[in-house]
């Protein structure tokens, strides 16, 4: 024989339920659910491409430290910065500005 279902049964079932779409609705359209799957994959992309810029960003300075170390100074890039930094140069030379504007 199947005992009465009280209206505090019928309660918590109703609470179970809720719950249960509460997070079924998480799942589907929370910040990490299904819905914003393709936003996060995009996400990571621009990030992956912001690491291998600054990875190539890096590697040109550890080149630049290399070739300034104290003991074996490159002339050529020693030169450069110079040049670069305190707009010296020789009487016999042109300098030509090539800074294009659009």
């Amino acid at each position: 024989m199947n005992a009465p279902v009280t209206k505090r049964d019928k309660l918590t079932q109703l609470f179970a339920l809720a719950w249960l779409l509460i997070i079924g609705l998480l799942a589907l359209a929370g910040p990490y659910g299904l819905l914003s799957w393709g936003e996060q994959v995009s996400l990571l992309d621009d990030r992956e491409q912001q690491i291998a810029s600054l990875q190539a960003e890096r590697a040109v300075l550890v080149n630049h430290v290399e070739l300034l170390d104290p003991d074996n100074v490159d002339p050529d890039f020693s030169s450069e910065l110079v040049r670069d930094n305190l707009n010296v140069a020789h009487r016999d030379e042109y300098v030509i500005d090539l800074d294009t504007q659009p």
